[in-house]
């Protein structure tokens, strides 16, 4: 029974040890389904080892690899279960092989518990279950079985970076479970017995020996004394330090080409306004007092009659029609498919930063006072391309497609690109802010905003112009929005046919130029653009949201749904969605009644008004950021380079140094019988290292008789005088000496001991010439050594 209980012991600390590593690293994620799995991995790993420790060492690690196969076929399964991903279990392997560590580490915080993140920290709480379990329960070495436990928990640590809190109680609670394990009484050895035990079958130590062991233990007292003196001031400075986060050095998913300025297909979605882009199917529950149109946070005006808006009398009358006849009233639904924060003068183009994304997203926190609905929306991609993901804003859960998500501007990518027939399941919480605040609303100012502030260089003068006289009789920013929206309202009219571009060119020939010539008209593109431009130009934080608006919230969704509109950041309100368009067919007034910019230099000729973008025009330059994420990207690489180099190389110099060191302290260390004794012990390892392992019940005399049995090549390589037909030593010889030593105490000598390792050295080497090339090499890393008895 006590053989027993030392062993379950044992396993309990290191299961202990593994738990709280997956404790840890579970911080950063959703749920408790990631601790379960890894504590069930170290359980599993550690009582494989507990259950198979009478089994040769060379038999468990096949058994231990089969136990993690099954049991990361099941973890994966669970996981992509509660992740709600489609798919077989070969498919959702491959990807998690495939994809595993680049999408840990760009995984949005909190990571979901699914396949792809969950398969390398379970891979490696099992090997390390089953290193650090081999080790203390084989070979009694329990110091050494918690450096795979140690590494691990600062691998979790490493990871999660500082995007948790620090982690106190776990840290705590591992030092004093890793304590206790030491304090336990271990494995006892065997005892000595025989002559050559000396006095070691007394049960008491000889002097010398006590006094080694004293010297030892408070040399070891000075050392730890020594370390906490120089390293303690660096690791408490530490203490209040912010950790480094390693996933700035992975890229995380990029949107492609396609999708970088969405918005310059409007125009072109325009010209086929029959093309069928995706099917849609939506439920709005909680809806509040909004008007019928205002469906992704448009702010009603204060001062507006919500009955004067066709758009909205149609909608209502077509609710009250639908209710008439028994059917549900239909909501109209905005799709937002993406998000652009920067301009450069040529085009707006997407700012996000996406993460992986589990099925349920981080969630937003609303405006005070803003007005919520929940919008469950089923979508089926049908012409739609490129890798953005339509979705009512703001999502709260996707299902049925693995999604990367930028909390910044809520929107969403599908890293492998979207696909006809490709169905997934949004459920958003769309807000509308209160009306009542946006008459007093402040906008935000400071460095966190210069991104939807700036202006980039080359502004036509005519547009600061226009700017300035729309925003000298509005101080109010909410006021000076309305002034903007009115303006192009009422100014310009709405084409399919306007030819694309937003550009500070096409911006003010959209503007300025004369209707005779195309000028005045525009799509939705431009009439966005244009607000957008002006926005900032008068002070306001602005930006552009490409998406599509579906009339009823059910069926297809036609390129001629497409639609940008603009949106301005208010404070303690947030972002507000305006719209810039005609509001009725009427014919547009002439601009030059309401503008007249300031005498300069003459107007070019019209011909020379045409909007174009030079080929040769500078390309936009790469944003700061941008590039410093490619520089840390090519500065990780060497790091990444020099850790495959030490943890290849590491390894086999550690086997390579304990070895030399326990040759040498076997055939020099110690009297005369105890070094001819360590030389007994290297010529048996090499037979072990050759496959025949030496028999316990065989005395040395047998031992070296089946050895010149099985190797005549070798042992007459190593013969001579004492058998064999050679010229060199001979094992027998050696084995004379061990029994000389065991059964004629006091007799040996140290030109004996020095003889028989001599001889051990010559066997071994002859032994181990003896064998294949590739074999010599793992013959010199074979930790087996190190620990057989």
């Amino acid at each position: 029974m006590v053989k027993l209980w030392r062993p379950l012991t044992a396993a309990l600390v290191l299961v202990t040890l593994l738990g709280l590593a997956a404790t840890v690293l579970s911080r950063v994620y959703s749920g408790p389904l990631l601790t379960r799995l890894l504590l069930g991995a170290a359980i599993a790993s550690v009582g494989i080892s507990l259950a198979t420790r009478r089994l040769p060492s060379w038999l468990i690690a096949p058994l231990s690899v089969l136990g993690l196969t099954a049991y990361t076929a099941f973890a994966l399964q669970v996981a992509a279960r509660h992740a709600e991903l489609p798919g077989g279990l070969a498919e959702v392997t491959l990807d998690a092989a495939r994809n595993g560590v680049p999408r840990l580490l760009t995984a949005m915080i909190p990571v979901q518990a699914a396949p792809d993140t969950v398969l390398v920290p379970l891979v490696a709480t099992w090997l390390a279950g089953l290193a650090c379990a081999e080790v203390t329960l084989r070979t009694g070495r329990v110091l050494l079985g918690y450096l795979p436990p140690v590494l691990l928990y600062g691998g979790a640590l490493y990871v999660v970076g500082p995007n948790a809190d620090p982690a106190l109680w776990p840290t705590t609670a591992f030092i004093a479970a890793a304590a206790l394990g030491l304090v336990l009484p271990g494995r006892r050895g065997a005892t000595p017995s025989g002559p050559a035990a000396g006095t070691l079958g007394t049960g008491k130590l000889p002097t010398a020996v006590r006094l080694r062991l004293a010297a030892g233990t408070a040399a070891g007292l000075v050392a730890v004394v020594a370390a906490g003196v120089l390293v303690g001031p660096y690791v408490a400075g530490q203490v209040a330090g912010r950790p480094v986060d390693p996933r700035r050095y992975v890229q995380p998913p990029q949107v492609e080409s396609l999708d970088e300025s969405p918005l310059i297909r409007i125009s072109g979605w325009a010209l086929h306004p029959d093309q069928v882009l995706l099917e849609l199917r939506s439920e709005t529950s909680g809806r509040t007092e909004a008007s019928a149109t205002d469906t992704d946070g448009t702010a009603d005006r204060p001062e507006a009659d919500a009955g004067n808006d066709p758009a909205a009398d149609t909608a209502a009358e077509r609710d009250t029609a639908a209710q008439a006849a028994g059917q549900p009233a239909a909501a109209p639904v905005r799709l937002r498919l993406a998000v652009l924060s920067d301009y450069d003068g040529v085009t707006w183009q997407v700012g996000g930063i996406y993460r992986n994304a589990g099925r349920v997203l981080p969630p937003a926190e609303p405006a005070p006072g803003a007005f919520l609905r929940t919008v469950r929306q089923e979508i089926t991609i049908a012409g739609l391309t490129g890798r953005l993901l339509p979705a009512v804003a703001t999502p709260q859960q996707v299902s049925g497609s693995r999604v990367a998500y930028d909390a910044q501007t809520g929107t969403l990518i599908r890293p492998e690109g979207l696909t006809p027939g490709l169905r997934y399941e949004v459920l958003s919480t769309a807000e509308r802010p209160d009306p009542g605040l946006l008459g007093v609303a402040d906008v935000p100012a400071g460095a966190e905003h210069t991104r939807v502030l700036q202006v980039a260089d080359g502004t036509p003068q005519r547009l600061r112009e226009l700017a300035e006289q729309l925003a000298a009789d509005n101080g109010a920013p909410y006021a000076r929005a309305v002034a903007i929206e009115d303006f192009l309202a009422e100014h310009y009219r709405e084409v399919a046919d306007a030819p694309s571009g937003h550009a500070y060119p096409n911006l003010e020939f959209f503007l300025f130029g004369g209707r005779d010539m195309g000028g005045q008209r525009g799509t939705s593109e431009q009439f966005a653009a244009a607000f957008a431009v002006l926005g900032r130009l008068a002070g306001l934080p602005t930006r552009v949201v490409v998406g599509f608006d579906s009339p009823t919230g059910d069926g297809p969704v036609r390129a001629g749904d497409a639609h940008a509109w603009p949106e301005v950041l208010f404070d303690e309100v947030g972002w507000v969605a305006f719209d810039p368009m005609p509001r009725d067919d009427r014919q547009p007034r002439p601009v030059e009644e309401d503008f007249r910019p300031k005498p300069e230099k003459p107007s070019p000729p019209p011909e020379e008004a045409q909007p174009s973008i030079s080929p040769s025009s500078p390309a936009p330059e790469v944003p700061e950021a941008v590039a410093a994420a490619q520089e840390r990207a090519t500065a990780f690489w060497p790091v990444i380079v020099a850790l495959v180099v030490l943890l290849l190389g590491v390894p086999p110099a550690v086997v390579l140094f304990l070895r030399s060191r326990l040759r040498r302290r076997r055939l020099t260390v110690g009297s005369a019988p105890q070094r001819i004794a360590g030389a007994w012990r290297e010529a048996t390892n090499a037979l072990r290292l050759a496959g025949h392992p030496a028999p316990d019940h065989h005395s040395a005399t047998e031992i070296a008789e089946a050895a010149a049995a099985l190797w005549p090549t070798a042992t007459a390589t190593a013969s001579g005088s004492g058998s064999g037909s050679g010229s060199g030593p001979s094992l027998h010889e050696l084995a004379e000496l061990v029994n000389q030593a065991a059964f004629a105490p006091g007799t040996a000598h140290d030109a004996q001991a020095q003889r028989a390792a001599q001889l051990a050295h010559e066997f071994t080497s002859a032994m181990r010439a003896a064998r294949p090339r590739w074999r010599r090499l793992l013959w010199s890393l074979h930790p087996g050594p190190l620990y057989w008895r």
